[in-house]
């Protein structure tokens, strides 16, 4: 419930604090006083959106903040998901600053409005004549039934079997587009595998047949210049590895005379050494370098292959190569594994269904079985309320389709008069009887469901004398067991209130302002009395006020 509600900067609220009780509070006030802006605030705190339109200094924050008791409420597991502290007395405080920006805090932690909203679904429900045609809508329809037939649990299980279904559903169908774009592309992709695997590459031997092709295909000029090198080398009296010898055997002879020469000597020596092995290096090569026609040919053909499958799949080397074989590989195994992986999700929808359908049996059955009781009490309700010849029909029609809250459409048939054809509710229903309607339907959830705190926001408009008593009777005995506000014009419903709030506008000066006052036992008495008389206030109407007070 809410305990109290703190508003500066509002509209035409420069500043206001307000207590509230448990039971039935009663708001009156000519039209036009505010009973609008105390809405309005509260639709702040409950996280609408907010405007600079809202404030009624534009150089000063608007701040309004309200206190719920919600202790009742089991709402541990809300702020614990939302990071939150939990407080059984809990805060919420809304800010607009002049900039224009909006600021939302529970028990002075920030929230986004989202927060806020989930929230606020467990605090305040504000009922309207616009709402009243929410009525109309099958999803309240069936909530309402769902709440007689005590289908919370139920309807929990369904709805996540449901959300599971539905994953899976997607991700069937985007499996099956998979395997058709797949299928168009599985030929082309097992020519390009067949392609590369004729190749049969290895990672390094283009650059061993590029080696290759070049050696063989200058094996005429290779073998010339080992040759010509062998000959400078070896040959007699003036080759260089007969100088070589020659150097050594004139340079031993001054050795004795210098550590130098004997190092000089040593060198002439390595050189002789290595310069030999190279001409035995080359004497090997001159035997292995042969022309073979076949094999250039074959390292040719085989380097034309490589080239061509780099430009065709626009890569440099052999190892791209290999590893888009291996990808096309994996691309053809996973198309081969896709129609296994489909029926497998085939098989699992089935038992998700079967599953879904049993609960949603379920659920129509416990529907069947609270409807009569639903009618029984509406008409019971609404008889007293002055519809003596109110008759509902409530049909539920089960169909193929997984809806939100089951497999059933249902069509909330209605008739206000005796003799009367059956109708569709949001058709046939006037806004009066709409109103009488929303009435005891919250009257009858409230006996089954934990309601938040209830506004009624002049939802008796289009009713009158005994009606209207019958009707505060109603908010009366449903605020036994919650907070119940009432906007209302009507003395009747304000007489039932436990507490009486008047909304008030002033002028001074130049300016307007609105105030929330809880009314003393003599002033409530004054204030139904002028409900029933105008603004002059006769001995009778005092009586009347006081009678009805009674």
């Amino acid at each position: 419930m809410i305990t109290s509600l703190s508003i500066k900067n509002f509209a035409l609220i420069d500043q206001l604090t307000i207590d509230f009780t448990k039971g039935l509070s009663i708001i009156t006030g000519e039209t036009g006083a505010g009973k609008s802006i105390i809405l309005g605030a509260l639709g702040l705190v409950l996280g609408k959106r907010a405007d600079l339109s809202s404030l009624k200094n534009t150089e000063e924050k608007c701040v309004i903040e309200a206190h719920f008791e919600i202790s009742k409420y089991n709402l541990q597991a809300f702020f614990e998901d939302n990071d939150l502290d939990y407080e059984a007395d809990t805060i919420i405080r809304r800010e607009i600053l002049p900039s224009g920006k909006s600021r939302a805090f529970i028990n002075d932690s920030p929230v986004n409005l989202q927060e806020l909203q989930e929230l606020s679904l467990y605090l305040i429900d504000i009922h309207s004549q616009q709402q009243t045609q929410e009525l109309s809508d099958e999803a309240v329809q069936f909530k309402i039934i769902d709440a007689i037939a005590q289908n919370k649990s139920e309807l929990l299980k369904y709805q996540e079997g449901l959300k599971k279904y539905k994953t899976e559903i997607a991700l069937l169908t985007s499996l099956i587009k998979k395997q058709g774009e797949s299928i168009k592309e599985q030929e082309y992709h097992t020519f390009l595998l067949e392609e590369l695997l004729s190749a049969k590459l290895m990672d390094g031997e283009q650059e061993q047949l590029e080696e290759d092709f070049e050696r063989l295909n200058n094996v005429e000029t290779i073998k010339e210049a080992i040759d010509k090198s062998l000959a400078i080398a070896n040959e007699e009296e003036i080759g260089v590895l007969h100088h070589l010898k020659e150097i050594k055997s004139t340079f031993q002879r001054i050795t004795p005379f210098s550590a130098k020469y004997q190092e000089l000597q040593e060198r002439i020596n390595s050189v002789i050494i290595e310069f030999d092995d190279i001409c035995s290096e080359l004497n090997q090569q001159a035997e292995v370098v042969l022309s073979d026609p076949e094999k250039l040919e074959y390292t040719n053909q085989k380097l034309q292959l490589i080239y061509t499958l780099q430009k065709k799949h626009q890569v440099k080397s052999v190892a791209e190569l290999l590893e888009i074989q291996n990808e096309l590989d994996q691309s053809l195994l996973s198309i081969s594994n896709l129609d296994a992986e489909i029926e497998k999700i085939k098989a699992e929808i089935t038992s998700q269904e079967q599953e879904l359908d049993g609960l949603a049996m379920v659920i129509h059955e416990k529907r069947l079985q609270s409807i009569p009781v639903l009618t029984a009490k509406m008409t019971q309700i609404l008889e007293n309320l002055g519809m003596p010849n109110v008759r509902f029909k409530i049909d539920l029609n089960q169909v193929a389709t997984y809806f939100a809250n089951g497999k059933e459409e249902l069509n909330f048939l209605f008739s206000a008069n005796k003799g009367g054809d059956f109708g569709l509710l949001k058709k046939v229903a006037s806004g009066g009887e709409m109103s009488r309607i929303m009435l005891a339907v919250k009257a009858i959830l409230a006996q089954y469901s934990k309601l938040p705190t209830l506004i009624f926001d002049e939802i008796d408009t289009g009713v009158s004398g005994e009606i209207a008593i019958r009707m505060g009777e109603i908010m009366k005995q449903m605020s036994a067991n919650m907070q119940v506000f009432a906007i209302t014009h009507l003395p009747q419903i304000a007489a039932k209130g436990d507490s009486h709030f008047k909304v008030a506008k002033s002028t001074v000066g130049e300016v307007t302002n609105s105030e929330l006052k809880l009314l003393t036992e003599e002033e409530r008495v004054l204030e139904i009395a002028q409900m029933l008389s105008g603004t002059v206030v006769s001995e009778s109407a005092l009586n009347h006020a006081k009678a009805l007070l009674n």
